[in-house]
């Protein structure tokens, strides 16, 4: 998505129409002992959750904000003030704005460079981490939604869905900012589907514009020279002082009907036979399995099975699941040996016991509740001397709920016992979690003591 911030973009009013029509579910911030926002740019607190933050004030509910850079990119063409003299500026703005939010509000400021936290992305996985490890009760983390259209929105919102993944009991909310500017009401990219709103009072919204006042160096002109426009002039802010704060709550387990849509689309799923990379991938998977036969595999989203048709030239019985019909088709042609049911995961889980449980590109499609229960029933049908193969897509995936490394830090942590092979490439990772009596390869063989 690529957008200019000096364009009038979407109507406001176009927007009050659309919302109108919306009958979200309220968000409440009862129960919630600590409210962690994310801010990739000074001024985005403000914006996207301004509100929530002045309500948890009123309510004595402790807020921690992040603040991943300066936002000294805010004007790459201004012929009047440098980036470096835009960071002396803004994380003032920052504070001030802040304690007119929420007076005891805290701040960790990373000091990322504006437009670099793809490049740095663990600086901010790791601080919120620390983050999250020292609050007490239950937490509720407010970040950028990813599909905002700004790059260091996308990357935020990414992260802290990483993140919370990992903290059981952890809320997320994700708030738009550009996506009002550049969005259609009439066609919404947004995901509204899963829209929640926190009413504001007057008072609260009056504070929120007051904070919003307090970043001079984004809503005034710099100087009236061409380049040092503001950036949230009076059109912009529109969007962002409503009496109404809109979040996305995060998205649940990807569909049975949205994968019908895509098979639907392409009969063939993926390019599994075609693509090298896709032939590489699987033949790293099926080489990193420690035995060479197994008595009973289970393949979880097995799509078209030319997977599974490999895995059943060494096991003595195998079982291919995936959500969908259609590619079940397929799959049976390519794999007359092995049998199949369609299932969606976790709910429908197959009976049985396995000594070789696949679960290849799959993962980040579950819910983080989801992935936790698949993880739980491979655990309980697994086989003592049995393994479960894990591989995962590393880039980022629009219709993916979390992303590849974030399952396997789950299944790395769920897991009882240590990865006995961890392969990791700029494209995907692939772990062997073992039974309890799996050895390695040498020892089973009597090659090493």
């Amino acid at each position: 998505m690529s957008f200019d911030h000096r364009e009038p973009g979407t109507d406001p009013a176009d927007w009050t129409t659309f919302l109108d029509g919306l009958s979200p579910a309220p968000m409440s911030l009862d129960g919630v002992g600590t409210v962690v926002v994310v801010a990739p740019h000074p001024d985005d607190e403000t914006l996207g959750a301004g509100g929530l933050i002045a309500t948890a004030a009123d309510l004595g509910i402790p807020v921690h904000v992040v603040l991943v850079t300066h936002g000294e990119g805010s004007h790459p063409d201004s012929p009047t003030t440098s980036p470096d003299r835009l960071r002396t500026i803004r994380a003032p703005e920052f504070r001030t704005a802040l304690g007119i939010l929420h007076p005891t509000a805290s701040a960790t400021l990373l000091d990322v460079p504006d437009g670099g936290l793809r490049e740095h992305a663990d600086v901010l996985r790791a601080a919120l981490t620390e983050r999250l490890e020292r609050v007490d009760g239950p937490v509720l983390v407010v970040a950028p939604w990813h599909g905002d259209g700004h790059r260091d929105h996308r990357i935020a919102g990414e992260v802290a869905a990483e993140v919370v993944s990992l903290f059981p009991g952890t809320q997320l909310l994700e708030y738009p900012v550009w996506a009002w500017h550049w969005d259609d009401p009439d066609a919404p990219a947004a995901p509204w589907d899963r829209a929640r709103s926190v009413t504001l009072t007057a008072e609260v919204l009056d504070r929120k514009r007051a904070a919003l006042v307090a970043y001079p160096s984004q809503t005034r002109a710099l100087s009236p020279a061409a380049g040092d426009e503001a950036i949230i002039d009076d059109r912009h802010a529109a969007h962002h002082l409503r009496p109404v704060e809109w979040f996305f709550a995060p998205p649940t387990s990807r569909s049975r009907e949205s994968f019908d849509a895509h098979y639907a689309r392409k009969p063939e799923g993926w390019d599994f036979d075609g693509s090298w990379y896709e032939r590489r991938k699987r033949a790293v998977t099926l080489a990193a399995l420690p035995r060479e036969r197994y008595r009973s595999a289970l393949e979880l989203g097995c799509a078209t099975g030319v997977l599974t048709a490999a895995i059943a030239e060494r096991a003595d019985a195998v079982l291919g699941t995936d959500i969908a019909a259609a590619p079940l088709v397929q799959a049976a042609v390519r794999a007359p040996t092995a049998h199949f049911v369609q299932a969606s995961l976790p709910a429908e889980w197959p009976a049985g016991r396995w000594d070789l449980v696949v679960m290849s590109e799959v993962g980040y499609y579950l819910s983080p509740a989801d992935l936790d229960t698949t993880i739980d029933r491979v655990l309980a049908s697994l086989d003592d001397d049995g393994v479960l193969v894990a591989c995962h897509w590393r880039h980022p995936d629009d219709d993916a709920v979390g992303s590849g490394d974030a399952v396997d830090a789950r299944l790395a942590e769920r897991w009882p016992r240590p990865a006995l092979v961890r392969h990791v490439e700029e494209d995907f990772v692939l772990s062997v979690m073992p039974g309890p009596t799996v050895t390695s390869v040498a020892r089973a063989e009597g090659l090493a003591p």
